[in-house]
């Protein structure tokens, strides 16, 4: 089974939350905003992360270059874009 990890970035610090396939909340962690800091905590965590999705900032360039070069599938994502396919999303649900 996949995680996939979300992080919720400020400029000195990154709060980190990793989810199973279900959804499920498996581990949450509060980091300094350093990739390195990120990348240790998810090779601690020892399973197999599909992606790490955050939105973009003042620290998004630094944290995508320095986990993708770590190895990991990373996307940043702009906060209206999200916001607007999450709405389409639950229109269609209806």
């Amino acid at each position: 089974m996949g995680y996939y990890v979300g992080l919720d970035v400020a400029l000195r610090s990154v709060a980190l939350c990793v989810v199973d396939g279900d959804g499920e909340i498996v581990m949450e962690r509060a980091l300094a905003c350093e990739a390195g800091d990120v990348a240790e905590c998810l090779s601690d965590f020892g399973n197999p992360i599909e992606r790490i999705g955050f939105e973009a900032g003042t620290m998004s360039q630094t944290l995508f270059h320095g986990l993708q070069a770590a190895g990991y599938d990373v996307v940043c994502m702009e906060a209206r874009h999200v916001s607007a396919a999450l709405s389409a999303m639950m229109r269609k649900r209806r």
